[in-house]
């Protein structure tokens, strides 16, 4: 019997937030960050990411509220633990909320949640979201004492920060991190996610992994669509996923 926590099929949610960075640069309406959406989704996505910042300086509150009405595919709403974001969250319903740590001065969510140190702050966020049929996930980096805090907060999805082993080139001991840290996440009953800045060069590893059930993928995605077009760099990403899962 497969084990629905330990899936052999890897999905890959596509993050759409830096179509929204490239139209807010100047303004007016192009590019849609929906339209994208929708190409993802043709391209064989399995879920959307977006990021809500506190500053809206990529997705907008429209941006959700199209999502939500136009998008079919599961839509994975990033977020900030704040009473603003949670209402949003629980306007709007999506599948599920991923809880992000964030910060004004940084560029991207650079580090994870501190779900250990922060666990009397996040329980009623994590609480209301369940309540409300919305799949909570904690971002947080590969480490043991985060993977068991977020099981004890009652969150049923980890997504694993990997942009230590992204930025280490790859490197073995930041991949080991990765298997030991989703191998504890599911004995633990959690499903695992993983993602940031995952490329076509260093996405294999990771999807190979047998733990995770998901990746999401975004700035690189969006980046490469430059030159090859959004479809054929997700179709790419899948390709790759897929071999290595295999």
């Amino acid at each position: 019997m497969t084990n629905p926590l330990h899936p052999k099929a890897l999905r890959l949610g596509v993050n759409i937030d830096h179509v929204a960075t490239i139209r807010n640069a100047r303004g007016g309406t192009h590019p849609d960050p929906i339209r994208a959406a929708h190409l993802a989704a043709a391209a064989g996505a399995d879920g959307i990411t977006a990021h809500l910042r506190e500053d809206r300086r990529h997705m907008t509150d429209a941006d959700i509220a199209r999502l939500v009405a136009e998008i079919a595919l599961p839509l994975n709403l990033e977020m900030a633990a704040t009473e603003e974001m949670l209402g949003i969250a629980l306007k709007h319903r999506p599948h599920a909320a991923c809880i992000v740590p964030e910060r004004r001065a940084e560029r991207t969510t650079e580090g994870g949640l501190d779900a250990r140190g922060k666990r009397n702050s996040l329980q009623p966020f994590v609480a209301r979201l369940t309540e409300a049929g919305i799949r909570v996930s904690l971002f947080i980096a590969p480490d043991a004492r985060q993977i068991e805090a977020a099981a004890a907060l009652g969150s049923p999805v980890v997504e694993l920060h990997t942009g230590p082993y992204a930025h280490s080139d790859g490197s073995i001991d930041e991949l080991a991190r990765l298997a030991d840290a989703a191998r504890l996440a599911v004995s633990m009953g959690l499903e695992v996610h993983a993602g940031h800045g995952l490329t076509f060069a260093n996405v294999s590893p990771v999807a190979a992994l047998p733990d995770f059930a998901e990746l999401n993928i975004g700035h690189f995605l969006i980046g490469e669509a430059v030159f090859t077009g959004l479809e054929s760099a997700i179709q790419q990403m899948r390709r790759l996923m897929d071999a290595a899962r295999a």
